[in-house]
């Protein structure tokens, strides 16, 4: 199946678009049927061969949904835009209980946790008094 389609082209941060006609399962950048205008997104200028446009709709191609709309602004194609954008996904929301004044009142007074006295730990490398050492060195 043939699709109508933009083929980025231009430089880094400067973005041109070559819309093309070209197989549905080729990379956009890939090889192509025919070459059927360019647009500058940056501009809003489009350059389009309206009759070869018209010839291969009708021929069955599909447009993608950006160069149908863009179609449909510049007049080649009439009815509606399509929407582009994808949906965001729906957050559920959790059902929030609510605390009874009862219950934050025994919250409020936590029971005392035993206190628990940290002894500094010492290194345990050599426990041998430092003459000892020495004499296992001669």
């Amino acid at each position: 199946m043939l699709t109508i389609r933009f083929s980025r082209v231009g430089r880094k941060n400067r973005a041109q678009f070559r819309i093309v006609l070209q197989e549905k399962t080729a990379t956009p950048s890939g090889r192509h049927v025919a070459i059927l205008g360019s647009y500058d997104p940056h501009l809003k200028v489009a350059v389009l061969k309206a009759d070869k446009i018209k010839e291969w709709l009708g021929k069955g191609a599909q447009a993608s949904d950006s160069v149908y709309n863009l179609f449909v602004r510049e007049g080649i194609v009439e009815g509606d835009k399509r929407k582009v954008k994808m949906p965001k996904p729906e957050v559920k929301e959790v059902p929030v209980e609510e605390v009874k004044p009862e219950e934050v009142k025994s919250e409020e007074k936590p029971a005392e946790e035993p206190k628990t006295e940290e002894k500094p730990t010492e290194s345990k490398v050599d426990e041998k008094p430092v003459e000892d050492r020495k004499e296992e060195v001669k």
